[in-house]
């Protein structure tokens, strides 16, 4: 049965990894045995020369994710790729992910994206805050950070203005 396992490499080897690993499959016929390897990355806006530039970083530094069949072969194969110090779990019997992990780890860009499409917010309008310290506070957001999928409201607390950073998730439209 096909499950993902973590494997543990050189910490900022992964990519050289993920290439010999794809290459021994091939050339030592283990199609069958081993499906996918996969480097855990997301996509992250950073400012680079006052300009937000869009970059893949690992989620998981000195670790590949890999999909196969465990068995005596596959499990040689990988282990016996140069840059792999091992499995993750216990020292004689490699642990597979669960499916939830798989999930959160292989697409967890996508979520937050999505996320961010169906939050539509705008500076000035009205929210309530509803979940948190702050429940049952109402505000007017100053700032939106789409990046992050969080907002700057300005809530009423003693009768001052006090700006407070809170996800999408924890405000509705009044």
């Amino acid at each position: 049965m096909f499950r993902w396992y973590v494997v543990n490499t050189y910490s900022g080897h992964e990519n050289k990894v993920k290439q010999n690993l794809e290459h021994r499959v091939v050339s030592l016929n283990q199609k069958r045995n081993v499906r996918q390897v996969v480097v855990p990355t997301e996509s992250v806006s950073e400012m680079k020369d006052n300009q937000k530039v869009t970059v893949e970083k690992r989620t998981m530094p000195g670790y590949v994710l890999v999909n196969m069949e465990l068995n005596e072969d596959s499990w040689g194969l990988v282990k016996g790729t140069p840059g792999v110090t091992g499995f993750v779990g216990a020292s004689n019997e490699p642990v597979p992910l669960t499916q939830p992990e798989v999930d959160r780890l292989l697409h967890r860009d996508i979520v937050i994206k999505d996320r961010v499409k169906k939050a539509s917010f705008a500076i000035g309008e009205s929210v309530k805050v509803i979940s948190g310290p702050l429940s049952d506070f109402s505000g007017e957001i100053s700032e939106i950070n789409e990046d992050a999928a969080r907002l700057k409201v300005l809530v009423s607390i003693f009768g001052r203005e006090t700006p407070v950073e809170v996800g999408y998730d924890q405000v509705k439209k009044i």
